[in-house]
């Protein structure tokens, strides 16, 4: 590899870790409606079930098949106080690192990056690992999430089973 393409590698890491960064403290403000600015208007967000994380949401188990629309009203949701199990909101920590460019284009690239995400409510604290798969796409605007997908590598979600925030 030349010292030209290395420098370009480089750099395409740097941008995705920057925009990946950025979302991570954009969800841990809870600030949700500049969080679904960040996505396409043709976007896909899944979260696979947590005994099948490389799952097909076309024929497997998810925990969240989200396109704009359903991400909008999820969003909305979150945001009020018909989101009983966030209200008040968790406060989270979400920490990213080992970003890598899977594929790039033009358009675009995938990177993918592990996650923790440290959740703390009720006095309670709970920690989920795992990894964020993200299509970006460029756009007049800057980077847009295309495709946002959280692989969670735990076998069970919290001591009670149910949870509502993004991952």
């Amino acid at each position: 590899m030349t010292t030209q393409a290395i420098t370009e590698r480089l750099l395409l890491r740097l941008e995705a870790e920057e925009f990946l960064v950025e979302e991570a403290a954009i969800l841990d403000e809870w600030r949700m409606d500049d969080w679904l600015a960040l996505f396409t208007e043709d976007c896909r967000y899944v979260v696979p079930s947590t005994d099948k994380p490389d799952g097909d949401p076309a024929t497997d188990l998810t925990l969240v098949d989200d396109d704009h629309e359903r991400l909008y009203w999820r969003v909305h949701r979150l945001k009020s106080r018909h989101a009983h199990r966030e209200f008040p909101s968790s406060r989270t920590r979400r920490q990213i690192s080992n970003v890598r460019i899977l594929a790039a284009d033009d358009d675009g690239f995938t990177a993918t990056c592990t996650v923790v995400v440290y959740r703390y409510r009720h006095g309670q604290q709970d920690h989920f690992v795992g990894k964020y798969v993200h299509e970006l796409v460029r756009t007049p605007d800057g980077l847009r999430i295309k495709g946002r997908r959280a692989e969670l590598d735990l076998e069970r979600l919290s001591p009670n089973g149910a949870i509502s925030m993004v991952f």
